[in-house]
């Protein structure tokens, strides 16, 4: 016959592990997701940053007259990008 200070730990026991398979789970879940959402998002940034670089460098070898024209070019495109984002808001 099992001795009631067993039933009292199991009891605790079992209560804890159901809280905290309620609470810890999943927050862990979530955090590793936050995580790797941020992983991701340095990932793209970088990739952005260095095709960005890439292609600077690559208008700037195929393009005649030095790198004014490679900063004309990236200049007007931007300049133009942030016309068109402008008369879109609101």
């Amino acid at each position: 016959m099992p001795d009631w200070t067993d039933q009292v730990a199991d009891q605790i026991e079992n209560t804890v592990v159901t809280v905290r398979d309620k609470t810890v789970v999943p927050a862990q879940r979530l955090v590793g997701y936050v995580v790797a959402g941020l992983f991701i998002l340095f990932l793209v940034g970088t990739v952005g940053i260095l095709a960005g670089i890439g292609l600077f460098r690559l208008v700037d070898v195929y393009l005649p007259s030095g790198s004014w024209a490679t900063w004309l070019v990236f200049g007007g495109t931007f300049s133009a990008l942030g016309v068109l984002l402008l008369s879109m808001r609101k």
